[in-house]
């Protein structure tokens, strides 16, 4: 059974700015280093419109990636590790740009537009074997529409979205719905990555102070307020996925959902339920009628999951290039030691790792 690796990395590099246009080379990203560097050998950062952001030095040996691989500086060597572990697809996805770090429409549109094309150069390296998740330029919706039809051509398989605020509208703005159309029209799905799409010019030092409320709530915010404003029933075509944010907290979003449900059916009117949108559906399998998809950890409650999401909505990935806690090298030996030991079927295993990345993705 071929394996489809639903959720890796690039690191971006210098080349990801060489499709800068002559007239953005002021832009330009440039790289900076403690002043202290001997003391701090593995600090370095993105130098971007006089702001530092964080730009990763790693380690070959607990990324078990090389600097060669998570740059993409060398496809075939990207594409022989691979073979190494055994994935035949990997869709990747960025790191710079996981988390917004300006609120000028003309750095966003250059920076992401160099980005989306030294992207299509690497899947046409690769031979169809890695496929990337497209940044459009939000804050520029007539040009995203049209890095949007770029990126379908040139092997993209994903539109990256953020959960919370991006481009000053929430998810189930009517500012996004021409670029869900686009999407439609085009066969991408809409990628939640765990990030944020408010620019916080935060003090490095103070970045964790925040994680979970920053990168992971937003990808739960986007799932349920998606549902709420019933916007797949108006995208009946588009696909919906939530990536890197584990999935053990689907069940207590539908509850939340079918509880609150409940409850406005039976209370009176109030200037607050008038404002609120129409009733949601909620129907027993929530994922599937809003064509929804899911990332897990291979050690989450599967049998539970399952039960709340079937088998058909989940994905999984390696987290390739970063070694955070979402980090799963081996994800489809893992799974399929626990199909061994009676935790789920065969089919599950062969889903999450095969059929429903596939079916995300349209690969």
């Amino acid at each position: 059974m071929p394996v489809i690796d639903a959720d890796t990395h690039v690191d971006e590099t210098e080349d990801s700015w060489s499709f800068l246009r002559p007239e953005e080379a002021a832009l330009r990203p440039g790289t900076g280093f403690p002043s202290d560097r001997e003391a701090n050998p593995f600090m370095r950062y993105w130098l971007i419109d006089g702001r530092r952001q964080i730009r990763f030095i790693r380690n070959d040996a607990q990324t078990k990636t090389t600097v060669e691989t998570r740059e993409l500086l060398d496809v075939q060597a990207r594409l022989r590790d691979m073979d190494r572990l055994r994935v035949d697809v990997q869709v990747m996805y960025p790191t710079l740009f996981i988390v917004e770090f300006t609120d000028k429409p003309e750095l966003e549109l250059a920076l992401r537009r160099s980005y989306n094309r030294w992207m299509a150069e690497r899947w046409r390296q690769a031979g169809g074997r890695l496929r990337w998740v497209m940044l459009p330029p939000t804050m520029s919706m007539p040009a995203a529409l049209e890095e949007l039809r770029f990126a379908a051509d040139h092997g993209a398989c994903g539109v990256l979205k953020k959960g919370n605020m991006e481009a000053g509208a929430w998810v189930v703005d009517p500012y996004f719905f021409p670029l869900y159309e686009e999407a439609a029209k085009l066969g991408l799905p809409i990628c939640f990555h765990t990030g944020s799409g408010v620019a916080d010019f935060t003090p490095a030092r103070q970045f964790t102070y925040s994680n979970f409320y920053r990168l992971t709530l937003p990808v739960v915010h986007a799932f349920e307020s998606l549902i709420v404003h019933g916007v797949p029933a108006q995208f009946p075509n588009l696909r919906w996925g939530f990536i890197e944010a584990t999935a053990s907290w689907v069940p207590f979003v539908l509850y939340d959902l079918r509880r609150r449900l409940a409850k406005s059916k039976v209370q009176t009117e109030s200037a607050l339920r008038a404002s609120a949108p129409r009733s949601y559906d909620m129907p027993a399998d929530v994922l599937r009628k809003n064509n929804m998809y899911v990332a897990v950890q291979v050690d989450e409650d599967l049998p539970y999951l399952l039960g709340q999401t079937g088998e058909d909505n989940l994905l999984v990935g390696s987290d390739y290039t970063h070694n955070d806690a979402a980090q799963e090298m081996d994800f489809r030996k893992l799974l399929q030691e626990r199909a061994d030991r009676g935790d789920f079927g065969q089919s599950v295993v062969d889903k999450i790792t095969y059929h429903n990345p596939k079916e995300f993705y349209g690969l």
